[in-house]
């Protein structure tokens, strides 16, 4: 047997029947028409039970479209991503590239450890004189 549970829409009690373990969905969605019917009483006022049931889930209708259509560009957006990164992952690595490092040639170096070398007995010759 199904359980059958009172739900408030608009004001007024409904009884409806689901399957077992069900009736938390049936509350989460009579909740949802409940607060679409809320903004008709607030706008309209009292208005026939058929009628408010009518447009109550015409407005939630209304979100879950706009809420699907968000969902499928969302989705698009998501399957562009992936296969952006599937091309990305699918590249080969560039070459590596060249890196030219100056590097000074030997007979530079050798010439200037020789003007130092020059340099420093210079300094001892002239650091002899004053001492003489």
């Amino acid at each position: 047997m199904m359980p059958e549970i009172d739900v408030e829409i608009g004001g007024r009690i409904f009884q409806v029947s689901c399957q077992e373990g069900e009736e938390h969905y049936l509350h989460a969605a009579a909740k949802m028409l409940d607060e679409e019917a809320a903004v008709l009483s607030a706008q309209i006022g009292r208005i026939p039970e058929p009628r408010m049931l009518l447009m109550a889930g015409l407005m939630l209708a209304d979100k879950t479209a706009g809420l699907e259509d968000k969902l499928r560009e969302m989705h698009d957006l998501m399957a562009n991503k992936e296969a952006e990164l599937e091309q990305l992952r699918n590249t080969p690595a560039p070459a590596p590239e060249r890196v030219e490092v100056p590097v000074v040639p030997a007979s530079v170096t050798d010439t200037l450890a020789e003007i130092a070398a020059r340099a420093e007995a210079l300094a001892e010759t002239i650091d002899g004189q004053k001492a003489g």
